[in-house]
């Protein structure tokens, strides 16, 4: 009686455990924002606040930090990009432009370099890449450390756009690549899409809300 006594305790505790970590877990928001010639819609988790956004020129960036870091000092960041005009270049594609941005990372660290693949992809009707990218030492920021990033591209009806989130670590020989929290965290992204930029309508753009 006593060990089914115990064995009931150890079920409810788990039970508990498992509704809290649950109601931990951040909730997130649907943000739509238009750049250049179309909306960029995704999921972004509600522990993330924006804290730089610029356009200059034909390019757009804006950045996310977990509530309380800044644009310094962060341990996860989520950039989403815009580079207006770049489906007109000459044999563009999201896995070349993602392999751009690869080879920027690999620059960086060449000697910590890794990157792994996850694909050719579609957002909707628009053609996308992810990859898992990033520098297992890079001396960037406050101190020495690993960087990783899920990278999404996409091909819009005449601009590039990516989204990226990032990680900080400490340094290592090899960034985690292979780690199974970048599928979760593509998942957490989703849905993401491109919508036309509709004459007249404004936020929340209901249009775009509706494809969700």
């Amino acid at each position: 009686m006593r060990a089914r006594t115990m064995t009931a305790a150890a079920l409810a505790a788990a039970l508990l455990l498992g509704a809290a970590a649950q109601a931990q877990a951040p909730q997130s928001f649907r943000v739509i924002s238009p750049i250049f010639g179309q909306l960029v819609a995704f999921a972004m988790p509600s522990n993330f606040a924006v804290v730089f956004e610029n356009t200059k020129g034909g390019h757009y960036i804006r950045e996310a930090v977990l509530k309380g870091e800044t644009p310094e000092r962060w341990t996860q960041m989520i950039t989403v990009t815009g580079e207006k005009g770049m489906t007109l270049t000459p044999a563009s594609s999201p896995e070349m432009f993602a392999g751009t941005i690869a080879s920027g990372f690999r620059s960086a660290c060449p000697d910590s370099f890794a990157a792994r693949p996850l694909g050719a992809t579609h957002f909707g009707r628009f053609e996308g890449f992810v990859a898992v990218i990033g520098c297992g030492r890079i001396d960037s920021g406050p101190t020495r450390h690993s960087e990783t990033a899920l990278l999404i591209t996409l091909k819009g009806a005449s601009d590039y756009y990516t989204i990226q989130w990032a990680e900080r670590g400490p340094e290592s020989d090899e960034p985690p690549v292979n780690d199974i929290s970048w599928q979760a965290r593509l998942r957490d992204l989703s849905p993401i899409d491109l919508c036309p930029i509709m004459p007249g309508e404004a936020a929340p753009y209901p249009s775009c809300v509706d494809k969700s």
